[in-house]
C-alpha cells in the first residue's frame, strides 16, 4: 500500500510538503522527507487497522489499544458528569471506540457524513460494534440535549483540529505557530450542556499497538473564559506533534485559511 500511495499515486504529497514547510521551517529537507515517508507508512497502517475493526476480537483490540488513567473518566462518571472527549487527527483515533467497553454510558462521536452511502454505512457499523454512535454536526445539539434531559450520561468524542469553513469561524488563534480559524464547538457545547472536557493523548508504542492517556482539561466548562479550553486543547495537540510529527494527519489542508485572518485577530 505504501509503494502505491507514496510512489505511484503520490496521494496529496504536495499538501504534505506544504504543511511541513509551513510548520517546520527550520528542519532540513532530509528531515522533512524522513517525516513524510514515516507518515505515509503510518497512514497505510491506519487504513488497514480501520478495516480490521470489522473482524478484530475485543480481546485483541484491548491488547493493541490500551488505556492509561481510566480513573480520570471514572471519576467524572461517578460525579454524574457527561464528558466531551477532545482529540486530534493524531496517532490512532479509529480504535478509541473500544473505550465504551469499559464504562456503562452511551458513546457518541461527531462526524461529517460521507458522500458515499456505502462507506458511510460501513463507518457507522464499525463504531456501533462498541456501542458508539456517529452523529452529524446538526444532530449533536439535539442528541446531547435529549440525553441531558433524560439523565443519560454519555461520552461524546470531538475531533477538533480540523479547519472550519471560514464564514462560520468565530475564533482565530495560532496553531503550530500559524494563525488559523479553529473549531470551538466542543468547548461551547460543553458550556451549554454542562459537560466536563477531557483530552485523550494517543501514543504509538509499536506497529499496531497504541496507548492512550486521558488528561482533564475542565471539570466544569462554565467556569472557564471563552476559548481557554480550546487554547489548552491546541497546546496539547502541538506537544504531541512536536514529540513525534510523523503520526499527525498531514494530508489535511489545516492551514489553508492562514492568509485570510480578520483584522480583529491580527
Amino acid at each position: 500500500m505504501y509503494v502505491l500511495l507514496y510512489y505511484i499515486i503520490g496521494y496529496r504529497k504536495k499538501t504534505v510538503k506544504e504543511n511541513l514547510d509551513l510548520v517546520f521551517p527550520d528542519k532540513s529537507e532530509a528531515e522533512k522527507k524522513r517525516i513524510t515517508k514515516a507518515f505515509y507508512h503510518h497512514l497505510c497502517d491506519m487504513t488497514v487497522e480501520a478495516m480490521k475493526s470489522l473482524t478484530i476480537s475485543d480481546a485483541e483490540m484491548k491488547k493493541r489499544f490500551q488505556f492509561q488513567s481510566l480513573d480520570v473518566i471514572q471519576d467524572l462518571i461517578d460525579k454524574d458528569r457527561s464528558i466531551a472527549l477532545m482529540c486530534a487527527h493524531y496517532g490512532s483515533w479509529e480504535w478509541i471506540f473500544v473505550l465504551q467497553s469499559y464504562f456503562n454510558v452511551k458513546g457518541y462521536a461527531v462526524y461529517k457524513k460521507l458522500r458515499n452511502p456505502y462507506f458511510d454505512k460501513l463507518v457507522k457499523k464499525i463504531r456501533a460494534k462498541y456501542d458508539s454512535y456517529l452523529i452529524t454536526t446538526k444532530e449533536t445539539v439535539p442528541t446531547l440535549m435529549r440525553a441531558k434531559v433524560n439523565g443519560d450520561l454519555n461520552i461524546c468524542g470531538f475531533v477538533s483540529d480540523q479547519s472550519p469553513k471560514i464564514q462560520s469561524a468565530h475564533y482565530w488563534t495560532e496553531f503550530m505557530g500559524i494563525k488559523v480559524p479553529v473549531y470551538t464547538g466542543a468547548e461551547m457545547l460543553s458550556k451549554r450542556i454542562d459537560m466536563s472536557v477531557v483530552f485523550f493523548k494517543t501514543k504509538r508504542i509499536k506497529r499496531g499497538y497504541y496507548e492512550t492517556t486521558f488528561e482533564l482539561i475542565a471539570e466544569n466548562a462554565k467556569e472557564y473564559d471563552n476559548y481557554d479550553i480550546t487554547d489548552t486543547f491546541l497546546r496539547k495537540v502541538e506537544a504531541q506533534i512536536y514529540e513525534a510529527p510523523q503520526y499527525y494527519l498531514w494530508t489535511h489542508k489545516r492551514w489553508k485559511h492562514r492568509d485570510k485572518v480578520p483584522a480583529e485577530f491580527q
